[in-house]
């Protein structure tokens, strides 16, 4: 029954997906009024159904189903059994339709922006809503039924039921990714329509915003689960799926910052649309390497045979979208300035082209051993050394410019008084440089981190302190008719605590391998550390080696378990966290007569990482927030005032 349910809910989301589609497209086309925006609620409604029948199903054990029976079990604790449900592929794309349809429900119940608009937007997005139903309803095997039924099954996989950020990390990312759809959708739109004045502006930049909230929260929490679980002491190894989680963050990194522009400017519309495209396109990627099998990776699900399919989608986006820019991109070619030299409309966009760099620096390294293999079966491998060499550098010239172009005006500045702002500025960064090289040397990369990020926190504390010392009201009055500019300032912060977090970890990581013997302690970073005993503990499914150790004054338990039905052994590190670093122990191997080896590690500063990350959601959090309107202008220059710009039914060729 729960399968007859299931499967009928998919089917269901499909064709309200493409009916729904076919509403809003047409309505469009005839200019006719919107439908009921609660239309937009029938896809949800069946993509619930799938996704609540399948975690009935495992919560109640019922191993007919195909998926329970490979991924369930009567022992995994309830949070993990809630969570195998995108432990793996199929399940994982039934949560992946769940959080497309959502995001079509949040946007058909959208009130502004112009009918025709909107009614294409929706289409759009709908009819990639439906190719998800489809392929979740004729390739997934997720409600096939087994026979003979077992009494038991094997549970997810031990590395996704061993850390509460199973349960977060996922649908944050998906929901990220998939965020992506909704920008794209209304660039798809716009070619289609023309329109892309202050309306078309505001739906991209909240939508992707919402986007990048998300796909930041789900990068910073992958980063701590990889950290924290699968015991090799680091947080990221620029394997492909990370990779394809990067990329589009960096892509719509530029959209928001470029979004300005056009708002202030109305410039860049071409620009802003093939952001919201690649943003997208590079969502599908990470969509297509996760799921193709075609890279190695722990991060990847096991090759399928939606590889060729969701190429083929991904190669009929990317058509359809060049093939609307030869028909309909002499509408958006109306050359506008971006300001002044030295203003902040060139430095936003000398800011997007570097993060377009990065991103295709990340992509050929990312895509490079692919494309060799199909070409020509040998495998390559591009490895940190790539990026370290290649993306590194350029990240560093965006940090540097973060210290620059934020604080520039939009009306233009004079060259001698910002030569004196970045003067100071830089003379933090240089003599951070210097006194970090002469009390804990590191490498050149390193050092000009630190270095950078003194620039660009000076350059922070500098700005604000003049604008609010000429803010009449003070600093809280500042804070709340600036609270856009104040969140960027915030974002900024935590992406520079984020840099140094994972500078120092880099430069000053100490790791040591130790044999240890019962009662003889071993000294390791100034600490004594000590073997008390070792113990194992077996059951029916897996077995459990637990070495305890004396730290100074702390006990400790890292752990070595093997679990029999998927054939694994996982390691379960120790980790004792500082504001100045983590002690990360690692047991590699150990026996009852009491010995064990070790994997010491000291890494400084790494939770200045997972504090960056947090000071980034909340920024964003903060900017999304939905705002009161200004009664009066204030005094700081960067209040979003709009130009005089036509009405939003003139399109932009014939503004």
């Amino acid at each position: 029954m729960i399968a007859w349910i299931g499967t009928f809910s998919l089917a269901f989301a499909l064709c309200a997906s493409l009916g729904t589609a076919l509403v809003w497209v047409g309505t469009a086309m005839r200019g006719t009024a919107l439908p009921s925006r609660w239309l937009a609620v029938l896809p949800l409604l069946g993509a619930a159904g799938a996704v609540g029948s399948l975690e009935w199903a495992l919560l109640h054990h019922d191993f007919a189903l195909k998926f329970v029976a490979e991924n369930g079990s009567l022992e995994t604790p309830t949070y993990y059994t809630v969570t195998s449900l995108w432990a793996a592929h199929d399940g994982s794309l039934l949560l992946w339709v769940l959080i497309l349809t959502g995001y079509v429900l949040l946007t058909g119940l959208r009130r502004r922006g112009p009918a025709e608009l909107r009614g294409w937007a929706m289409g759009v997005l709908c009819l990639v809503a439906s190719f998800f139903c489809g392929l979740a309803l004729f390739t997934g095997d997720v409600f096939d039924r087994v026979s003979p039924v077992p009494a038991d099954g094997p549970g997810p996989n031990p590395l996704l039921s061993d850390h509460p950020a199973m349960g977060i990390h996922p649908p944050l990312l998906y929901a990220g990714l998939l965020g992506m759809a909704v920008p794209f959708s209304f660039a798809v739109a716009a070619l289609i329509t023309g329109r892309v004045g202050r309306e078309w502006v505001t739906a991209v930049r909240s939508s992707a915003l919402v986007a990048w909230i998300l796909l930041t929260a789900g990068i910073v929490m992958g980063a701590w689960w990889s950290y924290a679980v699968l015991g090799w002491g680091g947080y990221w190894a620029w394997d492909p799926v990370e990779n394809a989680s990067l990329m589009p963050w960096l892509t719509a990194t530029a959209l928001l910052h470029s979004c300005m522009v056009q708002r202030r400017r109305r410039a860049l519309p071409m620009w802003n649309l093939s952001l919201a495209v690649a943003s997208f396109l590079l969502a599908c990627l990470a969509s297509f390497l996760t799921r193709s099998g075609v890279v190695t990776s722990v991060h990847a699900f096991a090759a399928s045979a939606l590889g060729p399919i969701l190429l083929g989608f991904l190669a009929a986006l990317a058509v359809g979208v060049v093939a609307l820019v030869l028909m309909r991109g002499d509408r958006f070619v109306e050359p506008r300035s971006v300001g002044r030299p030295l203003s902040r409309g060139p430095a936003i966009v000398l800011n997007s082209v570097l993060l377009v760099a990065l991103t295709t620096t990340v992509l050929i390294g990312t895509l490079f051993p692919v494309v060799t293999e199909l070409a020509t079966g040998t495998k390559l491998s591009v490895g940190p050394p790539y990026f370290n060499r290649v993306a590194v550098p350029i990240a560093l010239l965006l940090l540097l410019h973060m210290g620059v172009g934020p604080f520039l005006r939009w009306r233009g500045e004079r060259l001698r008084p910002m030569l004196r702002r970045l003067l100071v500025s830089l003379g933090a960064g240089a003599l951070t440089v210097a006194v970090v090289a002469a009390l804990a040397p590191a490498g050149l990369l390193s050092l000009l981190t630190f270095g950078v990020a003194a620039h660009v926190l000076t350059g922070v504390a500098f700005d604000t302190a003049v604008r609010v010392r000429h803010c009449a009201g003070g600093p809280w009055h500042w804070l709340r008719e600036n609270r856009r500019r104040a969140a960027g300032l915030l974002v900024h912060v935590g992406v520079v605590v984020a840099a140094i977090g994972i500078a120092a970890s880099s430069a000053y990581t100490h790791v040591e391998d130790r044999t240890l013997h019962t009662g003889n302690p071993v000294a390791f970073a100034g600490s004594q550390v000590r073997l008390l005993g070792v113990s194992q503990d077996r059951t029916a499914r897996e077995a459990t080696t637990t070495a305890r150790l004396a730290l100074d004054d702390r006990t400790i338990t890292p752990a070595l378990r093997y679990e029999q039905a998927q054939d694994m052994t996982v390691a379960l590190p120790a980790i004792i966290s500082s504001p100045g670093g983590d002690v990360y122990v690692t047991l590699l191997s150990a026996d009852t007569a009491g010995k064990a080896e070790l994997r010491l590690a000291v890494n400084p500063m790494v939770g200045w990482i997972w504090t960056g990350g947090a000071l980034m959601v909340l920024g964003g959090v903060w900017a999304a927030w939905p705002r009161r309107r200004r009664s009066r202008l204030t005094v700081d220059d960067d209040v979003e005032v709009p130009e005089p710009v036509a009405p939003e039914s003139v399109l932009v060729g014939e503004s």
